[in-house]
């Protein structure tokens, strides 16, 4: 009978993944060196990225459950080390599977995980009201101390997604400190169990800095930018190309690609998070995966979750939209600084994963962040759409019918569809000054927004930036030149572009340049007329 390969599909569990036979890539080098070099860590990576799998696998080691482990490189690392594989007592508490979003939902999911722990090591119950978060605390203190009396061992704790009741939330700001509390009294006990315990890991998508965990433990290990454990979550191209092959060859066969234009595809929509400047890139795991087991190129990441807490977020910051695709730079502790009241969007959208780091400037400590990938590209200019283009859903912007146009040389049609876009945009009545912002914002929005989207189906090189031509696109053998003037005419529009030379870095090429000069009234608030060259 034929070997079946079994992509792990949604499985968490490193127990169930070993012993039901899925592909696995090796994380246990990790865990080793996390056990061996420290107590107390905490890890942030965005949603669907493995954190629950690897804090699982935590699970299994610290169980002794030396035969899923066969054939990992910790076997090896293990092999002449007499204490490995003891079986110690491990408390973990899981928040990833459960929705915060109602009052009394924590406290229920806190009780019921805290009695399972109290019935395994036959603690009798001291309280009347389970539910109460004033008693959480001692419950936990006292299920540590009898599990290491019972054990003679410390206890291991894993404390899985602890942010997301926090993070369920966002729109709640009164349950959302209620849940804070109830965090930061289980939480801050970490500290005074120290010597009870053997290990600490916890996992989150944000670092909450005003949960208090993170100053109340000040033994507590943030490697979530370390360059040591960049890659330890997520996949290396190096862990696909060895875990992954036969997949991959299945899937560019189905897609009628060559093996490595395959391979060049799945880094331009999933690879390209980096979680240090001096790292390789990752892939994200929950994308990579369903793609290689559909063998289809599809958003999958972004499919699981809507980020309209992001879009607001955004929408109340004075962070251009232009930012996230141009770059934007931020220092270490920007990008760890979450906070519900800090007003810069920059640590929320790092955290979650829609913005990574790309470059490092050593000399001023701030790094570049950009989107990671063509999949959160496309997929977050899909839903910011609906708000800014004043519409109902991406369907009305019909952004094929403008690649249909541009892949016909069909300018006129384009910009009757510019035309159409603007008349939709909702009309301001505040002071003269603010609505002429306004309308500016709008125009570049715009035109950012349907020049993004339309990179999926051609090479869009500039996307209005200063001093540059407002928009290059490559498309089949055609190369559009945009200049877009805001109540000046079209001709210095298209002068500009001559004057500039902009067209000269592709005159090399022997494809058709097509110039496009507009100009966009503030008055009528629409392109009021274009020319072509």
């Amino acid at each position: 009978m034929q070997n079946i390969r079994k992509l792990p599909i949604g499985i968490q569990s490193f127990e169930n993944l070993r012993k039901n036979n899925y592909l696995y890539v090796d994380k246990t080098e990790f865990v080793y060196s996390l056990v061996h070099t420290g107590k107390v860590y905490f890890l942030n990576r965005p949603r669907r990225f493995g954190k629950s799998l690897f804090i699982s696998t935590f699970k299994a080691y610290f169980e002794g459950k030396k035969e899923l482990f066969s054939g990992l490189k910790i076997e090896e690392l293990e092999r002449d080390n007499p204490d490995a594989w003891k079986c110690y007592p491990v408390i973990y508490l899981n928040f990833a599977q459960n929705n915060f979003s109602k009052e009394n939902f924590l406290n229920e999911c806190i009780n019921l995980q805290l009695e399972e722990y109290e019935k395994k090591y036959g603690i009798e119950k001291k309280y009347s009201d389970n539910l109460n978060p004033v008693h959480f605390a001692g419950r936990f203190i006292n299920i540590v101390k009898t599990a290491r009396e019972q054990t003679g061992l410390q206890a291991v704790v894993l404390i899985d997604e602890y942010d997301k009741p926090l993070l369920d939330t966002q729109n709640n700001e009164e349950l959302t400190e209620d849940n804070r509390q109830t965090l930061r009294a289980l939480y801050i006990t970490l500290k005074a169990l120290d010597e009870n315990l053997k290990f600490v890991f916890l996992t989150g998508v944000t670092k909450f800095s005003n949960v208090s965990i993170f100053s109340d433990l000040n033994q507590l290990n943030d490697i979530s930018i370390s360059e040591n454990y960049a890659g330890i979550c997520g996949i290396t191209k190096d862990e696909m190309l060895s875990t992954f092959e036969p997949e991959i060859k299945a899937m560019a066969e189905k897609n009628e690609l060559t093996e490595q234009e395959c391979i060049k595809k799945l880094e331009q929509i999933y690879d390209g998070y980096h979680f240090h400047h001096n790292c390789k890139g990752v892939y994200n795991p929950f994308s990579l995966i369903n793609a290689l087991y559909v063998k289809e190129f599809s958003y999958y990441w972004f499919a699981t979750g809507t980020p309209t807490f992001l879009i607001k977020k955004l929408s109340q910051s004075t962070m251009n939209y232009m930012d996230l695709s141009n770059g934007t730079e931020a220092t270490a502790q920007e990008i760890q600084d979450y906070r519900n009241d800090n007003p810069n969007p920059i640590p929320l959208f790092y955290q979650t994963g829609y913005i990574t780091i790309k470059s490092y400037d050593k000399e001023f400590g701030v790094y570049l962040l950009k989107y990671p990938n063509d999949e959160v590209k496309y997929a977050f200019i899909n839903s910011l759409v609906p708000s800014v283009l004043n519409i109902q859903s991406t369907s009305e912007l019909d952004i094929v019918s403008f690649a249909r146009d541009i892949k016909k040389g069909d300018i006129e049609s384009v910009m009757l569809k510019f035309k159409a876009l603007f008349a939709k945009l909702p009309y301001t009545t505040c002071k003269k000054e603010k609505e002429d912002s306004i309308v500016e914002q709008n125009f570049h929005n715009v035109f950012y927004l349907v020049f993004t989207l339309l990179g999926q189906w051609s090479a869009v090189e500039e996307t209005l930036s200063f001093g540059r031509a407002d928009c290059v696109l490559q498309n089949g053998n055609n190369i559009f030149i945009f200049e877009f003037k805001r109540d000046k005419s079209a001709d210095e529009a298209l002068n500009q572009i001559e004057e500039s030379k902009y067209a000269e870095p592709y005159l090399a090429c022997g494809k058709n340049i097509i110039k496009i000069g507009a100009s966009f009234s503030t008055k009528e608030r629409n392109p009021s007329e274009w020319k072509i060259k």
